[in-house]
């Protein structure tokens, strides 16, 4: 298993294609993780990418940095992705440091509880998972939209277990599907504009997040029921989301890439 105290985020690959160049990107939940990898992927391909974090500013300003290496300029913002009012005020102070157009956004920010059994999941916690996780992404957009034209790309953070379920995940399940249904309408709505929706559903990666909301039994198997038999990495994901945020993903919308290590899903 890997060390959980040192993610790898960053693929072992040579320098950018320029497959960005003179895009400005903004991604949310990017202070480590599959947010961080894809910041880290989109400096390195030309972007200049304002981030998001919720609670380690520490966290956000070592991406910064990693991303100045580039020599790609970066910007922070703090958001609770789950308040309306916390997670449109730093889009909109993200996409002015921009300088007001934004090419792309990546909505990143989750959260997930473990529950054993669905009478335990208490209120505030199945309404603060469904804020962050559906609701969370509809705010985000709306305040990103008005800075957004032809060409403009949204890409979603969905989940495998918005296609199979969870056990022990229900609420975090319920709020993926809920945003996959989002994404999927807003593909309808905006092809008119020519702004392309998309999701990327993560398998089994292994980030921070796992052993933080996972008990060590379930940390120990974390992986192993894929067909590759092991978690992935997130700069195995980041390029999915390069992908559809660049020109080679131009006649792609309404879909979703699974990055599961092979496990099947039923859409």
């Amino acid at each position: 298993m890997p060390d959980p105290a040192k993610p790898f985020d960053e693929a072992p690959r040579g320098r950018g294609a320029d497959k960005l160049r003179g895009k400005t990107a903004f991604i949310t939940g990017a202070s480590s993780g599959i947010g961080r990898a894809t910041a880290l992927l989109f400096a390195r391909e030309g972007a200049r990418v304002a981030i998001a974090y919720h609670s380690d500013p520490d966290d956000a300003d070592e991406t910064l940095a990693r991303m100045r290496d580039f020599g790609a300029e970066g910007y922070k913002v703090q958001m609770d992705a789950g308040d309306a009012a916390s997670n449109k005020a730093a889009t909109r102070e993200a996409i002015e440091w921009l300088g007001g157009r934004l090419d792309v956004l990546v909505c990143n920010a989750s959260m997930q509880v473990n529950k054993e059994d669905v009478l335990e999941i208490p209120e505030d916690q199945a309404q603060k998972t469904l804020f962050v996780n559906a609701l969370g992404y509809l705010w985000t957009i709306q305040a990103a939209l008005p800075a957004m034209g032809e060409g403009g790309s949204i890409i979603g953070t969905s989940s495998v277990v918005a296609f199979r379920g969870n056990p022990t995940l229900v609420d975090y399940a319920m709020g993926k599907g809920a945003e996959l249904a989002l994404l999927r309408s807003l593909a309808a709505q905006l092809a008119e504009k020519g702004i392309r929706v998309n999701a990327v559903a993560p398998g089994p990666i292994w980030t921070p997040f796992i052993p933080e909301t996972m008990p060590p039994d379930k940390v120990a198997q974390f992986g192993q029921d894929t067909y590759l038999k092991r978690p992935g990495e997130a700069w195995e994901v980041a390029p999915a989301y390069l992908f559809l945020a660049s020109e080679d993903g131009s006649y792609v919308t309404g879909q979703t890439i699974h990055v599961n290590g092979g496990i099947p899903v039923g859409g």
